[in-house]
């Protein structure tokens, strides 16, 4: 008699502030994967406040939570404050000898890599982040979409979709991926350019000096910098 596989287990990260469609894009796909249970974690049990205002009611603390096959990680203006989070960073420490894959979405890769997890691994972000990476030791691509090894990460909001059809391709196959995106009706026509490489150049200088955090992010990631290297892990290349 066959023994079914144990399902996959799945993780997402809330956190307050998040941009909700950088976790319910990559949700929206891998949730619809055979075999899977998705499980969305916080540090309390209270209902998570995203950037716009959509509340997320969380279904397991992360001091409750096993080991994971893949941790998602979403980006959002509260990536700042996810950075500092010490009890966030150190569960995905704990997380990331065990996981299959780590994954974030947008600004999400700003926390994996502030837990120090992305050093030598090629990663992408939303396109005004992509700037930041280096510091921390990654490697940034500007591609929508980035896999390396055991990291897979999507640049700006819509592109967690993405990312969720490409690992829903790599963990069940390419027919499983496709049947979802149809389901999904995912086919997007957008009425305006949506990356700063078509994208009108007064749209992108506007977009680009409308941002009055500049010194926060800069003082955040150095804080985060510090940490890491005082505590040995980020290795100077």
């Amino acid at each position: 008699m066959s023994v079914s596989a144990p399902p996959r287990e799945i993780g997402f990260v809330l956190f307050a502030g998040l941009t909700q469609l950088d976790l319910t894009g990559p949700w929206e796909v891998l949730t619809r994967l055979p075999n899977t249970r998705c499980h969305l974690l916080a540090e309390g049990r209270a209902p998570v406040r995203s950037a716009s205002g959509l509340s997320i009611v969380p279904s397991m603390l992360l001091e409750e939570c096993g080991q994971l096959d893949i941790v998602v990680v979403p980006g959002g203006p509260g990536h700042l404050d996810a950075m500092q989070d010490e009890r966030l960073l150190s569960f995905l420490k704990r997380q990331e000898p065990g996981c299959q894959f780590l994954m974030a979405a947008c600004t999400g890769t700003l926390v994996l890599a502030a837990a120090g997890l992305l050093q030598g691994y090629e990663c992408t972000t939303h396109w005004t982040a992509l700037h930041r990476l280096s510091a921390f030791g990654a490697i940034p691509a500007n591609r929508r979409v980035v896999f390396d090894r055991t990291r897979a990460t999507g640049s700006g909001v819509t592109a967690g979709i993405d990312l969720g059809l490409v690992m829903a391709a790599k963990l069940a196959g390419e027919d499983v991926a496709r049947k979802i995106q149809l389901m999904m009706e995912y086919a997007p026509e957008p009425p305006f350019a949506g990356s700063p490489m078509t994208a009108d150049p007064a749209t992108v200088k506007a977009l680009e000096a409308s941002s009055d955090i500049a010194d926060q992010i800069r003082a955040i990631d150095a804080g985060a910098i510090s940490r890491l290297r005082r505590g040995a892990r980020l290795i100077e290349r």
